[in-house]
């Protein structure tokens, strides 16, 4: 049960009942664990052995019609940290990965400073950087990790992503002409490479 009784589904995914590796996938509001960005990079993890949690809240559902977008902030930064504390309170892991696409970012930022999670690896999917929790926490993040953004993206600031390409724990990667989904929504053989991409360096991080 998350913030205000309202239930959230997850799922646990596992190749291997021995693994001590986790990665905690959070996806954006309209963005699921479905949609391409995610749906390879949970096959990723899987092929390596990592167990896979999946946060599948659902902010566009009529429970939170009444909500703020700074409500929804609080919302999912509770929800998230709920569903990581039971999982982690069921087995214990040694390596982490968290994975955060749009929304998810607002928790992964606040996510990170568990101690569990010190030497975790962070990928920030199109993240919310006109956000200031987002935004300094990337900035002063001691997390090695990757950003990739698309300056047709409405979340994109220019100002901001110039700063962080001073942060070197993060790799950060700027597509032209490309939107909020990653995709060029006028070139799909475009898109289609910038999705090979990101998953190949999600990969090899």
């Amino acid at each position: 049960m998350g913030y205000k009784e309202i239930e959230i589904p997850f799922t646990l995914l596992s190749n291997n009942e021995d693994s001590n590796n986790l990665a905690i996938l959070l996806p954006g509001a309209g963005y699921t664990v479905q949609a391409p960005l995610l749906y390879y990079s949970t096959g990723v993890f899987l092929n390596k052995s990592f167990d896979v949690l999946q946060v599948n809240y659902s902010y566009n559902d009529k429970s939170y019609d009444n909500f703020s977008m700074d409500e929804i902030g609080e919302a999912i930064k509770h929800d998230v940290h709920v569903v990581i504390d039971k999982v982690l309170d069921d087995k214990s892991y040694e390596y982490f990965y968290l994975i955060g696409k749009s929304l998810g970012t607002i928790a992964m930022a606040s996510e990170l400073k568990r101690d569990a999670f010190k030497d975790a690896k962070a990928v920030w999917l199109t993240p919310l950087l006109q956000r200031d929790d987002v935004f300094e926490t990337m900035l002063k993040s001691i997390n090695r990790g990757l950003c990739f953004i698309g300056d047709n993206d409405r979340h994109y600031n220019e100002e901001r992503f110039e700063q962080l390409v001073n942060n070197t724990n993060i790799v950060s990667r700027l597509f032209p002409n490309v939107n909020h989904s990653l995709q060029n929504e006028r070139d799909p053989v475009n898109s289609i490479d910038v999705l090979k991409t990101v998953v190949k360096e999600i990969n090899e991080l």
